[in-house]
């Protein structure tokens, strides 16, 4: 085994994966499990019966705090990766509930592990390309992220109804970015990593959702460079990078699985700009 072989397996690991039932979550939990890891999956229902994988299934409902507070305790012992897949779409028509599932329910889950993490552990979230412009965004989706718990950020999302008024995907993934910056440093105090991926079209059954709810036309409109959707597996192997000890000095960080769309939206930027400017 080489040294690179050691630093992306996973043996004697314990590692929580939620979403673990389908999609990106369900390869995530996967490829762990041929890394060695011991896996502990989480989602609203058991995922389809695939020997040993997870090795230990625990419900929750990230919607409901009392579900997450009873899923955090079930899971047992030390906690050395985390990975915080689960998340809707705004195709299911409730901007609330998509910020209660995608933010408030993964933060309140996470915050519950955390304690339970030794130094060397790592937590890696799924935010989206749709939180592209999180900086620009920063000054509204920081006061969500800055509510400290449950209650007060279902208050803050009724005190600021313009921030969901787009069906509360994008506030949501903007806010998990935005947290993984402000717990970079705390968590680093304690030698654990906080990082998070942002995909781009991914089949997943989140993309059965928008094209139910927005028609395949829209999700047309997101051609990448690559000049294809991503699959979940892919989506699933940067997400077990960035947990594992190959990313050991990488925290703080959202990393782009999109394609090439970004890369391609900022260089149009600067080409629109010379040509506003020659004319």
């Amino acid at each position: 085994m080489t040294a690179l072989d050691e630093l992306v397996r996973y043996d004697g690991r314990h590692v929580v994966v939620t979403g673990c039932a389908s999609g990106i979550g369900a390869q995530v939990a996967h490829q762990l499990g041929l890394l060695g890891a011991r896996v502990t999956g989480l989602d609203l229902r058991p995922p389809a019966q695939t020997p040993g994988v997870p090795d230990k299934f625990i419900p929750i409902d990230l919607s409901d705090p009392e579900s997450v507070a009873a899923a955090a305790a079930a899971v047992d012992g030390e906690v050395d990766a985390l990975f915080n897949v689960a998340g809707v779409s705004s195709g299911i028509g409730d901007p609330l509930l998509v910020v209660r599932i995608n933010f408030l329910g993964m933060r309140q889950f996470t915050e519950a592990l955390s304690t339970r993490m030794p130094a060397g552990a790592a937590i890696t979230n799924v935010s989206s390309l749709a939180a592209s412009a999180y900086r620009e965004n920063a000054a509204t989706s920081i006061g969500l992220v800055e509510t400290g718990s449950v209650a007060e950020g279902l208050q803050w999302c009724a005190e600021n109804p313009d921030a969901l008024a787009d069906g509360g995907y994008r506030l949501s993934k903007e806010a998990i970015i935005l947290y993984g910056m402000r717990r970079a440093v705390d968590l680093g105090a304690r030698g654990i990593r906080i990082n998070c991926t942002a995909p781009g079209v991914t089949e997943t059954p989140i993309l059965d959702q928008l094209r139910s709810a927005y028609g395949q036309q829209f999700l047309d409109s997101f051609t990448a460079p690559l000049g294809r959707v991503s699959d979940a597996a892919e989506q699933a192997a940067v997400l077990v990078f960035l947990g594992g000890r190959a990313a050991g000095y990488i925290t703080g960080q959202v990393v782009w699985t999109d394609g090439g769309i970004l890369a391609q939206r900022f260089i149009s930027s600067i080409h629109n700009a010379e040509v506003s400017q020659g004319s």
